[in-house]
Order: C-alpha cells, then structure tokens, then sequence
C-alpha cells in the first residue's frame, strides 16, 4: 500500500504548526513532511515540536542540508528523535540549495563527495558504531554516540541528478525525489537507485518517497499553473495535479506504479486554507487509494 502525507510548507509561520500537526494526526494521515528551506524554518525543532504535539503521525524531515550541519550535531538530533519518539520520525538529508549554500559560507566543490561521506558517518553513529575518519569534508575522531537509537533507524537522501540517485541507492536507506518529477521521471530514478543498490550488494528495502504538488478548489488549476512557471516547470509534462478527491487519487496511483512507495501532497506556495488541504488529503484522497 502507498503511504500518503502532506507537506507543512515553511512559508507558514512556525505558530501555524500546532494545529496542522494535530489535525494531521486525528484525521489519520500517514504522514507530515517539514522543509529546512533557508531562512525560514529550522527542521529538526519543527519535527521535534510536532512529534511533541501528535501521538501517531509520522513527521518528515526532507531535508536537512548536509553542508550547514556537522554530522555528529544531526546525528545526536535524529538519536534523540527517535529516543523520544520511537517510529515516528523520518529524516532526509542532502546537497542543498547551492545558492543558499553559498549565502551561508557553506557551499563545497563536491557535493556528491560531501553527502557519500556524511551517509556513511551518520549511519555508522546511529548504529550505535565508534567512528574515527578522516575525508575530504567529513572528519571525526573516535566519535560515538551515548545514546544511539534503540532500533534500527533509516536516513533518506533527497537526490535528483544521476550521480546523486546512484549514492542514495549505495549509501542511504531510502530516497527523497522532488516534485519536480514526473510519472517517467520516478521510474528513471527508481533504476537509478536500484544500479546503486545493486553496486553496494544491497538488499534490504529502500523507500521512495515524492512530493506531488497538489491544488484543490475553484482556483486549483490556475494555482498550480502559476507554481509551475514561477518554478521553471511550465513545460514539464505529467507534472503536479489540480482538482477533486479523484483526480489526485489517480495522480497518487500513477506515482505508485512508477515506484514510489510513499506520496506527498505539496500544496502551492499560496494555498488558502492549510488546514482545509491535510483534512482534503486524509479524508478525501485517502480512501480512494487501495
């Protein structure tokens, strides 16, 4: 069965959340994804506030920008999460947005390298492993967590191009695709992952996870043409869905086949009533799905 969620989008203020939150978590939806989107949110404070504010949802995380975090820092903070919190939290992490990267001071020559050394190191400390290395941007030096998870805790990849969604299948245990992806796009980047896996002898399952940028509503198509443009999408085929319970059901089960195993619902940047678009994912889309 295809997981559903939506996404509490940053351009919310952070007060906006509880309720959210909440009604995510009455109405029954799988999930609730957060962004780490310079300069607005914080993702780790936001998903710990959330799981706080819930008893069942599970609260994402995608992502977390490799290059603003040192490893060990994410690595207490996802430990914590899921002490805190066993099962519900589900944290991404990757290259970032290059432009604000370099705002920040943060941006690297090599993000591939980058984000193949902090998959490694993040995994082995939140396996509870001693870790002592020494990379190209990754360094630590008898490094081991005091209090690592108690079970067995997965770290998804937000991967777009080829190189990327190849070290997500070798490094990470699930991937995190954009909404920038369409139906076609989901399957290129499920063989991706899978050449990766296939290259590391992995077989342990591997999670996708895509944002479908959905409107709803008398003004939904209009909304959602608008996002494409502003995004440089216009043109994209197949990409982001407006309309009832039904028409994005089948927009789900279409990212489905393709190989997602959990969907997003993104709402446009201007949607108008947050609350009204989780209720309409959870009560409305949600059934429809087998």
């Amino acid at each position: 069965m295809t997981a559903l969620g939506a996404v509490f989008r940053p351009q919310l203020a952070p007060e906006r959340l509880r309720s959210i939150a909440r009604l995510a978590d009455e109405t029954g939806l799988e999930d609730l994804w957060l962004w780490e989107d310079c300069f607005r949110e914080g993702g780790v404070s936001t998903a710990a506030a959330a799981l706080a504010w819930t008893g069942r949802v599970r609260i994402g995380v995608g992502l977390l920008p490799v290059p603003l975090r040192n490893v060990a820092i994410t690595a207490m903070e996802v430990a914590s999460l899921h002490r805190m919190f066993p099962g519900r939290a589900i944290v991404g992490v990757g290259h970032g947005v290059q432009d604000w990267m370099g705002q920040v001071g943060a941006r690297v020559e090599s993000p591939v390298t980058l984000l193949r050394e902090y998959l490694d190191a993040l995994r082995a400390l939140l396996r509870g492993e001693r870790v002592t290395v020494e990379g190209r941007y990754v360094r630590l030096d008898d490094v081991a967590l005091d209090w690592p998870p108690a079970e067995a805790v997965p770290v998804f990849a937000g991967a777009t191009g080829p190189r990327s969604l190849r070290l997500a299948g070798e490094a990470a245990d699930g991937t995190i695709l954009t909404a920038g992806t369409p139906t076609d796009g989901v399957r290129r980047a499920r063989r991706l992952v899978d050449e990766g896996r296939e290259s590391a002898g992995r077989t342990d399952p591997h999670q996708v996870v895509v944002y479908l940028l959905t409107a709803t509503g008398v003004d939904g198509a209009a909304r959602l043409r608008a996002e494409l443009a502003d995004e440089g999408l216009a043109d994209v085929p197949d990409l982001g869905v407006a309309g009832d319970a039904g028409a994005v059901a089948k927009a789900v089960q279409r990212l489905a086949e393709a190989g997602a195993d959990t969907v997003i619902l993104q709402p446009t940047g201007d949607e108008p009533d947050p609350e009204r678009f989780v209720r309409f994912a959870a009560e409305e889309v949600r059934p429809l799905l087998p």
